[in-house]
């Protein structure tokens, strides 16, 4: 017996591992790496889906259908959760949109009617309401936080299967696209979590199973391309909607979206922040337009007050700023230049108001 064959079997090296001199090495940690990517998913699921719902609307049949073709009108079904302990539910516009009733169903099985609060179609959220006891609610998480690459959990009602949780990456932060009433949505996060049709006003969660994102949109011809409102601009939404049923707003007519400044750019003109908005769309014959404001453009104060994100001119642009000149510094190329811009009020708020108060 050679002398690795005693230490093999001898009493000192029982219970210690010997390794083969050619023997193949696993990596290491990717058994770690996947649990704790299954117990962060698991976790934010349990904590965040009791709060999702099923909602079913009937819709009142259109002007230009033939009633005796579609008398009870169209239906449709989408997501929501709920974000107070009373009851109010956070969802898409589209679903709830010329609803003439709205069913709620929760994650223990119990249905309720509900009845909307507001909607704004500019943002594509809305706001409904149910009477029920023992309510679970999500909490809000800080979508300014939010980074790409980092993991993000969707759940929702896709096709009627309830309670579908799919998982992927934030791909984007800085994306827009058009609502049904035309205006620019900016700041807009992509994800390639899977969304089907009845996702839409489902909640995109962070690992801590706060909401970050409400599901909104996809491209019908792609995968993995998919849209959310972020949790930010959801949360300023809703509490404009829960007070007046409708947005207010102000416009400038610009599309544009958050982008980092240089320090040295900062530092030479001692500014506030070191991010702004750039322009990356004038619409024709708008308050920017005529102001001066270029596509290119970077937005960096209003009246003083800085404009660190696409949220921060949203909040500026209330009712209260329409008609009302304000002075806006804006970066143009490495020079700051100020200009004299009069907000006029938002042409959709008046489709606003009539789609509340019906």
């Amino acid at each position: 017996m050679n002398r690795r064959s005693r230490l093999i079997g001898s009493e000192e090296s029982k219970g210690t591992a010997v390794i083969e001199p050619n023997a193949p090495i696993a990596p290491p940690g990717d058994g770690a790496i996947l649990d704790a990517y299954s117990h962060a998913v698991v976790a934010a699921v349990k904590r965040a889906s009791p709060a999702v719902v099923n909602i079913e609307v009937r819709q009142r049949p259109r002007p230009d259908t033939p009633s005796r073709r579609h008398p009870q009108g169209g239906g449709g079904s989408g997501s929501g959760f709920i974000f107070t302990p009373d009851g109010l539910v956070l969802t898409n516009s589209h679903v709830v949109h010329n609803a003439e009733s709205i069913h709620v169903t929760l994650s223990d099985g119990r249905a309720h009617s509900a009845k909307l609060v507001g909607e704004d179609p500019d943002t594509d959220l809305a706001v409904i309401d149910i009477d029920a006891p023992n309510l679970t609610a999500v909490c809000f998480g800080d979508s300014a936080k939010i980074q790409v690459g980092q993991l993000v959990i969707a759940i929702g009602n896709p096709y009627g299967f309830q309670y579908t949780v799919t998982a992927g990456v934030v791909s984007n932060l800085a994306r827009s696209f058009r609502s049904q009433t035309g205006r620019m949505i900016d700041g807009i996060v992509q994800t390639d979590a899977a969304l089907n049709p009845g996702n839409s006003g489902g909640p995109l969660l962070n690992s801590h199973g706060e909401v970050i994102g409400v599901n909104t949109a996809i491209i019908p011809a792609a995968q993995g391309i998919c849209f959310a409102i972020p949790g930010n601009t959801a949360q300023w939404v809703a509490g404009q909607l829960i007070k007046d049923g409708f947005v207010r707003r102000s416009y400038l007519g610009v599309g544009g979206q958050n982008v980092p400044l240089h320090r040295r750019i900062v530092r030479f003109h001692h500014l506030q922040a070191e991010t702004g908005v750039m322009v990356v769309a004038v619409e024709k014959d708008s308050p920017a337009g005529r102001a001066g404001i270029l596509e290119g453009d970077i937005l960096l104060e209003v009246d003083g007050r800085p404009i660190a994100s696409i949220d921060d001119l949203h909040r500026l642009l209330t009712a209260d700023r329409a008609r009302m000149p304000m002075q806006v510094m804006v970066l143009r190329h490495t020079d700051k230049i100020t200009l004299d811009v009069t907000p006029e009020e938002a042409r959709s708020r008046d489709d606003a108001t009539l789609a509340v108060s019906r």
